[in-house]
């Protein structure tokens, strides 16, 4: 596990979970871009990525 990847999981996280309820198309994309940046860190660290919709609350 890097700390890089773990650094980008989590801002990717802060990311997505700020702008997943937002109703306007630029909150959707910030949503769905902090979603591909978590993934890209868990991809990093060997974990699977999340493959739901940001907003959805379902664990993957």
């Amino acid at each position: 596990m890097s700390i890089e990847g773990k650094a980008k999981e989590a801002a990717g996280y802060l990311k997505e979970e700020a702008f997943e309820h937002g109703t306007s198309p630029e909150s959707q994309r910030k949503a769905e871009e902090g979603r591909e940046l978590r993934n890209e860190g868990r991809i990093e660290d060997g974990k699977a990525p999340k493959t739901t919709e940001p907003g959805t609350g379902a664990k993957d």
